[in-house]
C-alpha cells in the first residue's frame, strides 16, 4: 500500500479535498441507506395494521438510529391519525423522493471533488516524470531504454489513471456503504448478521488469490511493453538502414514475436481481472441464498426478532451489500495492475540524478581567462576512460582533440558543460571549480555543435532561437547569415516559418548542420564545443559548413573534436589522446615533425602536407 499512498500523494495538499469529499460521501451514504429503511413502514402500511410502534411525542435529539426512527414514526403516526393511510403513503413516498434526490446530489458533488483529485494526480505524475527525464544526466539515458521511458510516460501513467486513481471513489465510498449497511443490519437482527459475517471471509480469500496472480502477470506485461515501445522507436529511427539491408522481414518477425507474447500476457491479465467481478457476485448471491434460507426459517418458526416486513427489508438491504463488495473486489484487482505501473513510475522518479548543483552554487557571470583540466580522471563503471588529464585552454584559443576512436575525446569535451562529472581531479573556469557553479550559468557560456544535427519538429526560426521566448527576428536572420544558412532558408516555402519535420528530416545533411551552427551563433557563447561537426558531410557541404564554423569561431574559445585532421591544422594546440591519456601535444607542424601518432593518423588520411 506504500506505492498506492505515494501515488495518491501527488494530489497534495490532500487537506484541500479530503474534508469536503468525506462530508459529501458520508451524506450520500446516509441518504442512500435511508432509502432502504423506508421500505419497512411502506410494507407495514400496505400489508399490516400500522403502526407497530406508536410515537406520540417528538423525540429528543440524539445522533442515533433510534432517534431518526422515532422522528420518522412520530410524523408518520401523526399523519396516519389525521389523514389516514393514503396521506401516510404520500408522506412515505415524498420522503423517499427527497432522500433519493439528496443521495444522488451528494454523490455528484463528491464525484466532482474526486475528479479534481484524479486529474491533479495524473497531471503531477506526468509532469514529475517528464521533469525527471529532462533533468537526468546523460549516463541515465545510456542505462535506460528509450522504449521503456516512452512506455512509462504514456502507458504507465494511463494505467495508473484508469486503475489506481479511478478506484479512489470505490476505496473511500464503498467501505462507508458497507459499514452503514452492517450497522443497519445489526440494528435489525444481530443474530442473522453474525451468521452472514461467518460466510464472507471465504469470498475474500478467493479474490485475494486472483489478485496475487494478476499482479505477477501485470508486472511481466508492463516490462514487455517497454521492449515493444523500444522496438517501435528503433524501427522509426533506423528505417533507412532497415530498408537498405532488406531488414523489413527480420524486424517484423522480431516485433511479431514480442507482440504475440504481450497479447498472451494481456489476455491472462484481463481474464483474471474479469474473473474477479463474476466470482464475487456468485459468492455474494450464494451467501445471500443461505441468509435467505436461515432468516426465513427464523421468521417462519418465530425464532428470531424480525417481522415478515422487516425480514424482506433485511434481505433487500443485504442484497445491496453485494454492490459495494463487488466494487471493492473489482477495484482491488484493478489496483494491482495499476500498482505495477505505479511502481515503475516511482522507480524512475526515485532514480538518483548524478549531476546536481551544490547548495548555494555560484553564478558565472562570464568567461575571462582560461579553462583548466587538473589531473582529471573519469571512469564509466569499472572502465577507466580518462587518466590524469592536465590541459589549459586560454581565452580566444582553439584547441583540437584528436586520436583513435575510444580515446576519450568526446568524454573530455562533455565534461566541460558537466554532462559528466570527473571521477577525480577538477575542471576550472577562471580558477573556479565548475562543480561550485550553477548548471545554468555554466552552460550559458557554451555553444555546442555535434556530428549529428539535433533539431526539433518546429519552424526554422524556433530551432535557431531554441530555448528563447519571443526572440528578435533580426538576430535570427543575422545568425543564419553567419552560418551560411540564410540563402537556403529564404528559398524554403515559408522561409523562417517553415516546419523542418522530425529531426529536421525535410532538410539535407549540410542544411541541418548549418542550422545547428546558426543556433550556436544566436546563443553567442564565449566557449564553443565542436564535436565532429563536419565528419558526416559531403565535400561541398563540408566546405560551406567549415566556412560557417570559421565565422562562428572568431573571437571565441573553441574545443574541437575532429577525425578529419585537415579541418584543425590551424588550431593553436592539438591534443592527441590515446587510451585515455595525452600522448602528444603541440601545433600541427610540431606534431608532424615529431613522427608520432599524429603523423601516422595524418598519413592514413592521405593528408596533403
Amino acid at each position: 500500500m506504500k506505492t498506492y499512498f505515494r501515488l495518491i500523494n501527488f494530489a497534495r495538499p490532500l487537506g484541500k479535498y479530503l474534508p469536503e469529499y468525506l462530508v459529501y460521501t458520508i451524506l450520500g451514504v446516509v441518504f442512500g441507506l435511508l432509502n432502504f429503511t423506508l421500505f419497512i413502514p411502506l410494507l407495514n402500511l400496505l400489508f399490516t395494521t400500522y403502526p407497530v410502534k406508536e410515537v406520540v411525542e417528538l423525540p429528543v435529539f440524539a445522533f442515533t438510529i433510534d432517534y431518526f426512527k422515532d422522528l420518522f414514526n412520530y410524523y408518520f403516526y401523526t399523519i396516519i391519525q389525521d389523514g389516514g393511510k393514503i396521506a401516510a403513503l404520500q408522506y412515505v413516498c415524498l420522503v423517499i423522493f427527497c432522500s433519493v434526490l439528496l443521495s444522488n446530489l451528494f454523490k455528484f458533488l463528491s464525484q466532482r471533488v474526486l475528479t479534481s483529485v484524479r486529474t491533479k494526480v495524473v497531471k503531477n505524475i506526468r509532469e514529475t516524470v517528464f521533469n525527471k527525464i529532462t533533468d537526468s544526466d546523460l549516463r541515465f539515458f545510456y542505462n535506460n531504454r528509450k522504449g521503456d521511458l516512452i512506455s512509462t510516460l504514456s502507458n504507465d501513467v494511463h494505467e495508473v489513471e484508469n486503475s489506481v486513481v479511478s478506484s479512489l471513489q470505490v476505496i473511500v465510498r464503498e467501505p462507508f456503504m458497507l459499514v452503514g449497511f452492517f450497522i443497519l443490519l445489526f440494528s435489525m437482527s444481530a443474530k442473522l448478521t453474525l451468521f452472514t459475517l461467518l460466510l464472507l471471509p471465504i469470498s475474500f480469500l478467493l479474490i485475494a488469490q486472483i489478485t496475487k496472480l494478476l499482479k505477477r502477470d501485470a508486472l511481466r506485461s508492463q516490462d514487455l511493453l517497454g521492449y515493444i515501445m523500444g522496438t517501435i522507436e528503433e524501427t522509426i529511427s533506423g528505417i533507412r538502414i532497415i530498408k537498405a539491408f532488406n531488414g523489413e522481414e527480420y524486424i517484423k518477425k522480431k516485433f511479431d514475436g514480442q507482440n504475440n507474447t504481450y497479447r498472451g500476457l494481456l489476455k491472462s491479465v484481463i481474464n483474471k481481472r474479469e474473473l474477479a467481478s463474476p466470482m464475487s457476485e456468485f459468492l455474494g448471491v450464494s451467501v445471500l441464498t443461505l441468509v435467505f434460507y436461515y432468516g426465513g426459517k427464523l421468521v417462519l418458526e418465530h425464532a428470531g426478532d424480525l417481522t415478515a416486513s422487516e425480514f424482506i427489508t433485511y434481505i433487500a438491504l443485504y442484497s445491496q451489500i453485494l454492490i459495494p463488495a463487488k466494487n471493492i473486489s473489482t477495484a482491488v484487482t484493478n489496483i494491482q495492475k495499476g500498482l505495477v505501473s505505479g511502481a515503475r513510475l516511482l522507480h524512475l522518479i526515485d532514480t538518483k540524478i548524478e549531476i546536481v548543483e551544490k547548495e548555494n552554487a555560484l553564478n558565472l557571470s562570464g568567461f575571462e581567462n582560461k579553462i583548466e583540466f587538473v589531473n582529471v580522471h573519469f571512469s564509466h563503471e569499472t572502465f577507466k576512460v580518462l587518466k590524469g588529464i592536465n590541459l589549459s585552454i586560454s581565452k580566444g584559443k582553439t584547441v583540437a582533440l584528436v586520436g583513435p576512436s575510444g580515446g576519450g575525446k568526446s568524454t573530455l569535451a562533455d565534461m566541460v558543460p558537466r554532462f559528466y562529472d570527473v571521477s577525480d581531479g577538477q575542471i576550472l573556469i577562471d580558477g573556479t571549480n565548475i562543480k561550485e557553479v550553477t548548471l545554468k550559468s555554466l552552460r550559458q557560456l557554451m555553444g555546442t555543435v555535434t556530428q549529428e544535427s539535433i533539431l526539433f519538429n518546429d519552424s526554422v526560426a524556433n530551432n535557431i532561437a531554441f530555448g528563447v521566448e519571443n526572440p528578435d527576428m533580426n538576430k535570427i536572420i543575422e545568425a543564419a547569415k553567419i552560418a551560411n544558412a540564410h540563402e537556403f532558408i529564404s528559398a524554403l516555402a515559408e522561409g523562417y516559418d517553415t516546419n523542418i519535420g522530425d529531426r529536421g528530416g525535410k532538410l539535407s545533411g549540410g542544411q541541418r548542420q548549418r542550422l545547428s551552427i546558426a543556433r550556436a551563433v544566436f546563443k553567442n557563447p564565449p566557449i564553443l564545443i565542436l564535436d565532429e561537426a563536419t565528419s558526416a558531410l559531403d565535400t561541398e557541404s563540408e566546405k560551406m559548413v567549415q566556412e560557417a564554423l570559421t565565422n562562428l569561431m572568431k573571437n571565441r574559445t573553441t574545443l574541437v573534436i575532429a577525425h578529419r585532421l585537415s579541418t584543425i591544422q590551424h588550431a593553436d594546440e592539438i591534443i592527441v589522446l590515446d587510451k585515455g591519456i595525452i600522448v602528444e601535444r603541440g601545433t600541427h607542424n610540431n606534431l608532424m615533425n615529431a613522427n608520432g601518432l599524429y603523423q601516422r593518423l595524418c598519413e592514413m588520411q592521405a593528408f596533403d602536407k
